[in-house]
């Protein structure tokens, strides 16, 4: 755990695939092909708070859907990729805009599609309910499933490597 700390405390950017990750990975359609996703909030919570202690978040994920652009929308993530079929393209063109280096970048993933990212960046992460392959090659494994509180999981590894998890609990405490 001491290495995962290590590599968290360098993180400027974590990247997360959503469907899977940030759901539970179903795809629910009605009648009429309209997709819908459920989102947990307290992971949404915990990326608001990373962000507020200086951390970017981005998403790269292989399906394009409105619900997942008004989602980010709704907690102020600017980076967004969608109908990334090789989300390593995204991955290097996002680090080179934002002229990182891939020690400073944490990526969560739940499937294969994940992996060639995961194996480039500092802090490869894997959802409790990931493919067995993605949690082979992760350096850490979240204690929660994918869209069920994963997010969050990550989020407060981050900030608590950062040493910013305390004050940012703090705020919500009645003095």
């Amino acid at each position: 755990m001491q290495d995962v700390f290590a590599r968290a405390a360098k993180i400027k950017l974590v990247l997360f695939d959503v469907d899977g990750v940030l759901t539970d990975g179903r795809l629910i359609l009605d009648d009429r092909g309209v997709e819908y996703k459920a989102f947990y909030s307290r992971d949404g919570h915990g990326m608001k708070m990373l962000q507020e202690t200086g951390v970017l978040i981005g998403i790269i994920t292989g399906r394009t859907s409105d619900v997942v652009r008004h989602r980010m929308e709704s907690l102020g993530i600017q980076h967004v990729y969608q109908g990334q079929r090789h989300k390593l393209i995204a991955y290097d063109e996002l680090r080179a805009k934002l002229d990182l280096d891939h020690d400073s970048i944490a990526f969560v993933g739940d499937d294969v599609v994940d992996l060639p990212v995961m194996q480039k960046v500092g802090l490869a992460i894997a959802v409790a309910d990931a493919h067995e392959t993605v949690k082979q090659h992760a350096h850490w494994t979240c204690p929660h499933p994918g869209g069920r509180g994963a997010g969050r999981d990550v989020c407060e590894l981050v900030m608590n490597a950062q040493g910013t998890l305390q004050a940012k609990l703090r705020e919500y405490l009645a003095p």
